[in-house]
């Protein structure tokens, strides 16, 4: 059952890689979005630089080896990818802390156009779908905004049950909507692209009757004075193709999920100013919550196949970089506006979960490897590829360093040292450890990995409203304690999950693409036992080396071998709901969008003065 508005077709052909001959289309670029990329690039070098001859210098005897140098380029390229996001959250704090954030142009409420809400299903749960639907309906009425908006359901979904459930909320909905706003949903015979191939059907079918349109996941929410902003910004910005919004994280009660929603809610919105101030108007496209001016959309962002077999050939799974790429490309700007308050999704609920998503996403990014040589593309978009690739194989690089220092410190635990090198010497070469230059380094490395999420705690406790929603200086700074904590148990098994998902593509195997799980439920222990029996066994092989080695070895790899040995049980305990809850009367992980979910249980009726203004 289809009901769909009449048709007002856009052609959206396929764009080249290739042979790409239009011209370089320039956007108007805020001043100091140059002075912002010189800040952030050289602070990445100058940290890199530090970080990498910190690690030379403790690594390095007399004499240089082969493994020694391979073991530096690990480090170098893992922490240069660390060191970026510190620099990036260094610029965004100093924005923030001086309240920089540049103020948003927006056109008369009557001159936004006309804007359509895609929401691409796939295999969801309609009631949950459907229920968000609804409140931003609501809200777009009480704004008074509803005859600028409609609302279309774009399913893909496979199952028979599961469309007959969307078909009945659909009616439900249209019915309690009256006729105060459009509504239509589409089902899909074939869901070729999968989500761009949906989007792609829209442009080519409706999108000619509308100026904009936003892009929703199955999971988002957003208020309508963003829905409005979002709409208005891009009608008073004639160069602007796509304008995203920061979603930030909500409605989960695991302790995984709760640690996510914290984690991006006080260190969100640092990394993502900063961001923001140095990708100007040459930005990234997150896939959702975003608005995109349809026919530029049309015009430039149509997606080829890639040649070749999976999983590198085929249609192409992480669009939206690409997308976005092929906008700026076409001289549209794409930007964010990290500062706009009420864009929401929601994250999944366990590390599993999670780690099954993350596989499709893993595939998609590396995909990259053959667009980031693109022709025509501009140099940040490149950059942005070149992230979102190294966003998966910095994983299998740092497992290829902890793997190289463990063979380098064997090496000189077991291997009788060369005291007298080949020439003439008048002393021995001493193999020498300097402690002082160990710590320093560690010292460097955190840093550098901690600061983001300081800067973070800082603003929070800074800001009165946030601080009171994430339950005072005192819940913040135990739920900082607490999200450290959890995290460094958890990135080694990320590492090693991340690293198989690597192999896995490289050695052609395709991930498919299986709906995410939305649903919160304790898993039994042994279940997670057979998921996580390999980093078990990994953390006691890499233990009973570095304990082989030395005492010293053996607690330097302390915290990776803690994170790996304990992943059963923490798996297990950061995917109970009921310890989530508990952790949220204890006051660790809250965030202030909480207080707002008791009044989210049914939507708000619309009263009538409001109704009839709004039409």
């Amino acid at each position: 059952m289809n009901q769909t508005p009449p048709e007002s077709p856009l052609a959206m052909p396929a764009q080249s890689f290739r042979g790409w001959k239009g011209e370089k289309c320039g956007v108007t670029r805020n001043a100091g979005t140059k002075r912002a990329r010189i800040f952030v690039f050289t602070l990445t070098i100058v940290l890199t630089a530090l970080g990498t001859w910190g690690m030379y210098q403790v690594i390095s005897p007399a004499n240089i080896t082969w493994l020694q140098i391979l073991f530096s380029v690990f480090f170098a390229l893992t922490f240069t990818w660390i060191s970026f996001s510190c620099a990036s959250a260094v610029l965004g704090f100093w924005i923030l802390l001086r309240n920089r954030n540049d103020s948003v142009d927006l056109a008369p409420h009557a001159h936004m156009g006309r804007t359509a809400l895609l929401m691409p299903v796939y295999n969801e749960s309609p009631r949950h779908v459907f229920a968000a639907l609804e409140r931003m309906g609501r809200s777009l009425q009480w704004q008074g905004a509803s005859r600028h908006f409609d609302i279309f359901i774009l399913s893909d979904t496979r199952r028979p049950e599961i469309a007959l459930e969307e078909e009945q909320c659909f009616r439900d909905l249209r019915a309690r909507f009256g006729g105060a706003m459009g509504v239509y949903y589409r089902r899909r015979a074939d869901n070729h692209h999968r989500k761009a191939g949906n989007i792609a059907d829209f442009v080519t079918r409706w999108g000619g009757a509308y100026d904009h349109m936003i892009v929703l996941d199955a999971d988002s929410e957003m208020s309508a004075e963003v829905l409005v902003t979002l709409a208005r910004a891009m009608a008073a910005d004639p160069q602007a193709g796509i304008i995203q919004s920061l979603p930030l994280l909500r409605n989960r009660w695991t302790p995984f999920a709760r640690m996510t929603q914290f984690a991006g809610r006080v260190y969100g919105p640092v990394v993502a100013t900063g961001l923001s101030a140095w990708h100007g108007r040459d930005g990234n496209y997150w896939g959702h919550n975003a608005i995109i001016r349809t026919r530029a959309f049309a015009a430039s962002a149509g997606l080829p196949e890639l040649e070749g077999r999976k999983p590198f050939g085929g249609h192409i799974l992480s669009h939206d970089f690409v997308e976005a790429a092929l906008m700026r490309r076409a001289g549209w700007a794409v930007y964010m506006l990290p500062q706009l308050q009420g864009s929401y999704e929601e994250t999944p609920p366990s590390l599993l979960d999670i780690a099954s998503r993350d596989r499709r996403w893993a595939q998609g990014n590396l995909q990259h490897i053959k667009l980031v040589g693109a022709s025509g593309l501009h140099w940040m978009s490149r950059i942005h590829l070149v992230q979102g690739i190294m966003s998966y194989l910095a994983s299998p690089l740092w497992l290829m360093l902890l793997v190289a220092g463990l063979t380098l410190a064997s090496i000189a635990r077991y291997t009788e040292p060369n005291y007298f090198p080949d020439g003439f010497s008048l002393f021995p070469a001493w193999p020498v450890f300097d402690p002082e230059l160990a710590l320093r380094l560690l010292a460097i490395t955190g840093i550098v990995l901690y600061l983001p999420k300081l800067l973070g705690l800082v603003l929070a406790l800074k800001d009165r409203e946030l601080r009171r929603g994430c339950g005072g200086a005192l819940g913040l700074v135990n739920s900082v304690a607490v999200e450290t904590f959890l995290s460094m148990l958890l990135s080694p098994v990320m590492m090693l999950i991340q690293s198989r998902f690597v192999f896995d593509i490289f050695a052609g195997r395709d991930s498919g693409w299986n709906a995410q799980n939305r649903a919160e439920s304790a898993v039994p222990f042994k279940a997670m036992l057979r998921r996580h029996w390999f980093h078990v066994l990994a953390g006691a092989g890499f233990g009973a080396l570095s304990f082989a080695i030395s005492w010293a070895t053996f607690f330097w790899f302390l915290p990776i071998l803690a994170g790996l040995v304990l992943s059963p049980l923490v798996s297990w305990a950061t995917a109970l709901p009921s310890l989530g809850r508990r952790m949220q009367k204890a006051n660790v992980f809250r965030i202030p969008e909480e207080q707002e979910l008791a009044q989210q249980d049914s939507p708000a009726e619309v009263p009538p003065a409001i109704l009839h203004a709004a039409e």
